[in-house]
């Protein structure tokens, strides 16, 4: 091989490197939360059952994109803040873990905004963001 095609398949080596350091790679998806509070019971999930419910109140209502004809139920997400429409809403480094215990269109208490990806109890969605905040942009992955 002459001296031309070696360095020439040094110089592509070099980059493929080099290239592969800027990319990211994540396996999670990215959508929009809202928050909602109480009462939580009952939901479509687990009817009346308070005791499915978490004990730290990390929990949360799957919106249509991740329902999953309530397949949803009783999975666990975690959850991160990316952005919001105010500056400085999110909680850097700040990643939850939920559990899915409703249907966010059949809710009994209807959440700050409706259409997003998931509800965020009160106190999860306070763990990642300002509670001033009507929603947030997130990802998530299960």
């Amino acid at each position: 091989m002459s001296k031309a095609h070696l360095f020439s398949l040094r110089l592509i080596l070099s980059s493929l490197v080099l290239s592969s350091l800027f990319i990211h790679c994540s396996l999670a998806d990215v959508g929009t939360a809202a928050q909602y509070g109480p009462p939580f019971l009952p939901t479509t999930c687990f009817g009346r059952d308070a005791s499915r419910f978490p004990s730290n109140n990390m929990f949360g209502a799957a919106g249509e994109g991740i329902w999953d004809n309530g397949a949803a139920c009783g999975r666990q997400y975690q959850v991160r803040c990316i952005s919001a429409a105010a500056p400085r809403t999110c909680f850097p480094g700040q990643t939850i873990q939920i559990k899915i215990v409703d249907r966010a269109q059949s809710s009994v208490s209807r959440p700050s905004v409706g259409g997003t990806s998931m509800v965020l109890s009160t106190t999860a969605f306070q763990a990642i963001a300002n509670a001033s905040a009507s929603f947030i942009n997130i990802e998530f992955q299960q």
